[in-house]
């Protein structure tokens, strides 16, 4: 167990206090994922999720441990790990390009060694989640590519793309099911088709009718159910909204999805601080009732400030955005080893690094010594 300051500050103790009764009221006992056929130790590592929350919030980034600022493929290394000394508890990992048979995801990553990463966090005792920014089976294009609408209904039983698309789901399905350790298959929390509340993505509110969205959606969990594969807990991840009917518009159902998440990042620098703190206060107001109705968990699946602007940012906009609810998790975006200023997290030397350090050490923040037996 890491050591945790024995004092903070005031302000922080009664938001703890303050929180830690929140959070106890809205954990559910019994909960269990959508899959009844889940493996064990899928089944155990979504329990133990929501027994967490009753501790605090897991803190994730996405690829932190395959690169970061200046490196790449560095064994047992990350930029968090190198600021504070633990690794995160949950690791972000994305597999575009795996549907196309590609040896490297559309982030140059091969895919032999994010499975080794993933199994080294698996054990570990971490988490692993997963997205998949899936190319255009229309168009050729990648998955910004919007210049035609009609790409889901072209993926759904007797549309054009659909014999190329479901080729596609068992290359990712392949993927999946090769994720095992000791002749266990490892849980993944798998986000597909996230941020569909906006327009960027060819999976977007405006290149798809809601109907058709939750076609895609719930074919491809039945694709995967059928073949046999259940390890996975389905994330449902729009972009911003705290309106329960826009966000709950493209739902597959409650027997497809597991946890309730959403994707909003801070924006315009410092001065976007105090908005980005009221959205997610209106986004997570809403989403605590519905998580609670719906007994499923409770995740923000993305989130960060490009470069990180303020200093203080850790301590002062992310921590008591997600000390106020009983979030699962929350994840960071990525710290690119070959964009210049396009970081998520903090690293060596980075002018907010000693503010991770305290962000860190508080009782309510959970990283990877935290969290070691998530499978049991």
């Amino acid at each position: 167990m890491k050591y945790k300051k024995l004092s903070v500050a005031l302000g922080f103790a009664a938001l703890s206090i303050s929180c830690a009764v929140k959070k106890q009221q809205h954990v559910q006992s019994g909960v269990h994922p959508a899959d009844s056929l889940a493996t064990k130790q899928t089944v155990r590592l979504y329990q133990n999720m929501a027994e967490t929350v009753r501790r605090g919030v897991m803190f994730g980034q996405q690829d932190a441990t395959l690169y970061g600022i200046g490196w790449k493929y560095d064994k047992n290394r990350s930029d968090v790990k190198s600021v504070c000394g633990d690794q995160p508890a949950v690791y972000g990992w994305e597999i575009g390009h795996i549907e196309l048979g590609a040896q490297s995801s559309l982030d140059s990553v091969h895919f032999s060694i994010m499975r080794k990463r993933i199994t080294e966090a698996y054990k570990r005792g971490g988490i692993n989640t997963i997205s998949w920014h899936c190319d255009n089976p229309l168009t050729g294009g990648n998955a910004w590519d919007v210049s035609q609408n009609g790409v889901v209904a072209s993926v759904l039983p007797g549309g054009a793309k659909h014999e190329l698309f479901m080729t596609w789901l068992d290359r990712v399905g392949d993927f999946l099911n090769s994720l095992e350790s000791h002749g266990k298959k490892i849980p993944v929390l798998f986000r597909p088709f996230h941020e569909h509340t906006a327009g960027w993505f060819w999976w977007g509110e405006n290149h798809c009718s809601p109907e058709e969205y939750k076609a895609m959606y719930r074919m491809m969990a039945d694709h995967f159910r059928q073949r046999g594969i259940h390890n996975l807990i389905y994330i449902y991840s729009p972009d911003q909204t705290d309106q329960s009917s826009k966000y709950f518009e493209r739902y597959p159902g409650d027997n497809y999805i597991d946890a309730l998440g959403v994707d909003y990042y801070q924006q315009q620098g410092a001065a976007g601080a105090g908005g980005y703190m009221r959205t997610i206060n209106s986004i997570f107001t809403m989403l605590t009732v519905e998580a609670k109705n719906r007994n499923k968990l409770l995740v923000f699946s993305e989130t960060g400030s490009e470069s990180v602007p303020m200093n203080n940012w850790w301590t002062d906009v992310l921590l008591p955005t997600v000390s106020a609810f009983p979030i699962s998790y929350v994840m960071v975006w990525r710290n690119a080893y070959d964009r210049p200023n396009h970081f998520f997290g903090t690293y060596p030397g980075n002018p907010s690094s000693n503010n991770f350090i305290q962000f860190y050490q508080q009782s309510n923040t959970l990283f990877q010594q935290d969290i070691s037996n998530m499978y049991k």
